[in-house]
């Protein structure tokens, strides 16, 4: 593989990790909810995740993806049924990010990294990100190293990523500004994932 090659992949993985979503809404929960080390343990267990993705397009489910439009169709269903999961108990609980907020109450990092790990392997984006974008790449894994960097890049990429927005949101100067406006941060992120598993739903 090419310096050129793999600069293109990794601006692929950057944009991709940048882009907002629900695994943006989940490390933001973790970090602001359960601090830095919560934060970090959602991060890299998201980056496992994609990491998961990225070995399993390597070995063909870009292939068996566009063969099977009903293993697709029930990996998005799957996804949207989880992000509708998670967003409605963000609007009905009493707990969530405001209440942990202001009791100090703290979920195990354990319990941050599943939710993140889960989210990574249930969002329809993702799928759709590594089937459509990432599988061209493929081709060039024709050696042992390169399917290594292939695999590795995405993960680093989206572990480091979140791992800068955990410590800008882990930050007491910015926590302090954001307590107030804890309860409409919870109600915000339940919407946004209802209205994700929504739009999945109508664009299978």
């Amino acid at each position: 593989m090419t310096f050129t090659i793999w600069l293109s992949l990794f601006t692929i993985c950057l944009l991709g990790a940048m882009s907002p979503g629900p695994s943006l809404a989940m490390v933001a929960k973790h970090s602001l909810a359960g601090g830095r080390s919560n934060g970090l343990a959602t991060a890299w267990a998201h980056a496992f995740g994609i990491g998961i993705y990225a070995f399993i397009t390597l070995i063909g489910l870009a292939v068996v993806l566009q063969q099977s439009p009903l293993v697709f169709k029930a990996i998005s269903y799957a996804g949207a049924a989880y992000l509708a999961y998670l967003g409605f108990n963000a609007l009905r609980s009493k707990g969530g990010v405001a209440a942990k907020l202001e009791a100090g109450d703290q979920s195990s990092a354990w319990q941050s990294a599943k939710e993140g790990f889960l989210i990574s392997l249930l969002s329809p984006k993702i799928a759709l990100f590594f089937t459509a974008l990432f599988s061209q790449f493929v081709a060039v894994g024709d050696s042992v190293s390169a399917k290594s960097l292939i695999v590795l890049t995405p993960f680093v990429v989206d572990g480091l990523w979140y791992t800068f927005i955990t410590l800008l949101l882990s930050s007491p100067r910015l926590l302090d500004k954001i307590r107030a406006k804890a309860q409409f941060i919870d109600r915000l992120s339940g919407a946004v994932l209802i209205l994700l598993a929504v739009r999945v739903v109508l664009t299978v």
